[in-house]
């Protein structure tokens, strides 16, 4: 018996405990998260995520793109400089760079989803810094990223938007490289709507992140970061203002006891459908690499065969059972296709990222869904596949 689908685009459900958080706040009506002397619902969540991922220091902002501008901001890299990027990420990526007066340049990605090393090491003797994004929660070869890197003397920067729980011979991911960038929007593990969060292990690094996020006069005095750094930066940066709000940090403080199982559910609903898929001649489901454990709210498949038509019928036999899917690159002005990324200028050529992208598909998996509600939309996908196949083929 079929099981009506489920809406994959339902955000997670909010706790009841973040409502009592809520109306505590709207009571108080602090919302700015400078008001209170101390322990504000923002630097209670700054605490709180450090130690959730093990990290000295953390900084949390209005979104991961704000995170990313920061980092790169708080690096103090040159005009102009070089960064390296996946060509396979989301435009807010490329953007951060482009708004912080660097250049994006895009390393080739396999159909796997993880970037080319090889090309990568092509790249990196001309980079001033790295900005690698695991991109839908797929980790590239951080081992190699990192000897590379460190050797070279390049700051690498995690975009972990999508993989706050992943982990990496048991390390936690954002905490790999120089600085980790969390996302808060109501798709990624913990939902707050909008916000985001960055780490690092470095002192002065942080503090010019804290000035520049919008501590304006002392308010910096109010983070539990070493104050010689921040008195060294007063009045020497600019400020951007990308603060969280209490509200915000109100909705994602009682998410965080929910991480552990929200991983486990979620790495539990992949993998399952993922049999599924890689059972039938239609798909591949790359996957993961050996030092990785996922946490994944969404899955991403290969069309095995499929003609463009084909796989554009797929997508339009998918509407048809109303469940919302996309392949990247046949998507009008999708914003995970470099191609329309036309910000960033000419790159060179991205053979390998190209092809996967015209048959990389990505359907949302929440990891609030049951194993049946799952085998479902692994149903309707296999059904959409086979009629989009005879369709064409007729």
């Amino acid at each position: 018996m079929t099981t009506t689908l489920p809406d994959v685009h339902q955000a997670e459900p909010i706790p009841q405990a973040a409502w009592e958080e809520v109306q505590a706040l709207l009571t108080s009506a602090d919302l700015f998260r400078y008001t209170a002397p101390e322990n504000s619902p923002v630097a209670r969540l700054e605490t709180a995520f450090a130690e959730k991922l093990g990290a000295k220091y953390a900084v949390a902002v209005a979104s991961c793109s704000a995170a990313l501008f920061l980092s790169l901001k708080a690096l103090g890299l040159p005009r102009g400089a070089k960064v390296l990027i996946p060509a396979f990420t989301f435009a807010a990526v490329p953007s951060s760079v482009v708004h912080a007066d660097c250049e994006p340049v895009l390393i080739d990605v396999k159909d796997n989803y993880r970037i080319d090393i090889e090309d990568y090491l092509r790249k990196l003797p001309d980079a001033d810094a790295v900005m690698i994004s695991h991109m839908r929660g797929h980790t590239s070869d951080m081992d190699a990223i990192m000897q590379a890197a460190d050797a070279a003397g390049i700051p690498v920067i995690e975009d972990a938007a999508h993989s706050l729980g992943t982990l990496w011979n048991g390390r936690k991911i954002g905490t790999i490289g120089k600085i980790g960038c969390f996302s808060f929007q109501s798709y990624k593990m913990l939902n707050a709507g909008e916000g985001g969060i960055l780490i690092s292990e470095d002192a002065d690094l942080i503090a010019r992140a804290v000035i520049m996020s919008g501590a304006y006069e002392h308010n910096w005095k109010k983070h539990p970061v070493l104050h010689d750094a921040f008195a060294k930066w007063q009045n020497e940066l600019p400020l951007y203002n990308t603060r969280m709000s209490n509200l915000s940090a109100a909705v994602i403080l009682p998410q965080l006891d929910e991480l552990e199982r929200r991983c486990v559910d979620g790495l539990r609903n992949h993998d399952h459908m993922a049999d599924l898929l890689n059972a039938t001649p239609y798909f591949n489901v790359p996957p993961a690499l050996p030092q990785e454990t996922r946490a994944p709210d969404s899955i991403q498949f290969n069309l095995v065969g499929f003609t463009d038509d084909q796989a554009r019928g797929f997508v339009q036999e998918l509407k048809d059972r109303h469940l919302g899917a996309q392949v990247f690159g046949l998507s009008t002005d999708n914003a995970r296709a470099f191609w329309n990324w036309r910000f960033i200028g000419p790159q060179g050529p991205l053979p390998q990222t190209e092809a996967m992208l015209v048959r990389a598909c990505d359907v949302r998996l929440p990891v609030r869904l049951s194993l049946t509600e799952v085998e479902a939309i692994a149903e309707a996908v296999i059904a959409a596949a086979e009629t989009a196949k005879m369709a064409k083929a007729a």
